[in-house]
């Protein structure tokens, strides 16, 4: 059975608080053993492992350098199929479209939750990231409180979603609107795209509508990341 390692006190903590079942063994360093104690007597209760270890060890076991002091072991979560004839419903709805650094899934995750937003889909494809190690950690919990569905024809999903949402794909070209020119009267589908050639020609063509974060200094790009943080501030009030 596979297992997601999951590191560092928010993360771990998140862990425990949206799905505290999945959890099955935890290691952490005598100076997080405060954080680590009403973890401990769940996993006790269950009859479940915990221990304390040395911070060298705990590298070991959690397979990082990363690990903040503590790490939880879980069961794989596992991440439904998007049903297009019962969608999701939900205010905002989230969709990568292939982006391939578990480090941006992460930090996009971690913006999404901040800013309320509660459902993510994942395109899933050959080189996109998935959840691992790297995007629970980057995350800081933020992985727990998104309801994830997954597609393998991200293009197909937003067309069968124009009915219950308004499709936006983030973009570089000039012909995007700024984020404030995009109507909030109904629920909204934002797609972000591939870190190095955005979102691809299929699924910019089943979007509705272009936004773009416009620069104003001698960059003339953002990381998929904090260009995600920007529109959402934006979009998901």
């Amino acid at each position: 059975m596979e297992e997601d390692r999951i590191c560092g006190a928010n993360a771990v903590t998140a862990l425990f608080a949206r799905r505290a079942d999945a959890a099955q063994r935890l290691f952490y360093t005598e100076a997080m053993r405060q954080v680590a104690g009403p973890f401990c007597a769940r996993l006790a209760r269950a009859r479940l492992p915990y221990r304390m270890m040395p911070a060298d060890e705990l590298t070991r076991a959690a397979g990082t350098p990363h690990h903040g002091g503590i790490c939880a072991v879980a069961a794989a979560r596992e991440v439904p199929w998007l049903d297009a004839a019962a969608p999701p419903q939900h205010r905002f709805l989230l969709a990568l479209d292939d982006v391939g650094n578990p480090h941006n899934l992460g930090a996009i995750a971690r913006s999404a939750a901040f800013f309320g937003v509660r459902a993510m889909l994942l395109h899933d494809t050959p080189g996109a990231a998935t959840l691992s190690d790297a995007a629970y950690r980057v995350a800081e919990g933020g992985l727990e409180y998104l309801a994830l569905y997954r597609t393998t024809d991200l293009a197909r999903a937003i067309r069968a979603l124009q009915p219950w949402y308004r499709s936006v794909a983030a973009t570089l070209a000039r012909d995007g609107v700024p984020p404030r020119d995009i109507p909030l009267d109904r629920p909204t589908l934002l797609v972000l795209g591939h870190e190095e050639h955005g979102v691809s020609a299929d699924v910019l063509a089943a979007c509705r509508r272009q936004v773009r974060v416009a620069p104003r200094g001698a960059i003339q790009s953002l990381n998929v990341a904090q260009a995600a943080s920007v529109l959402l501030y934006a979009l998901a009030r």
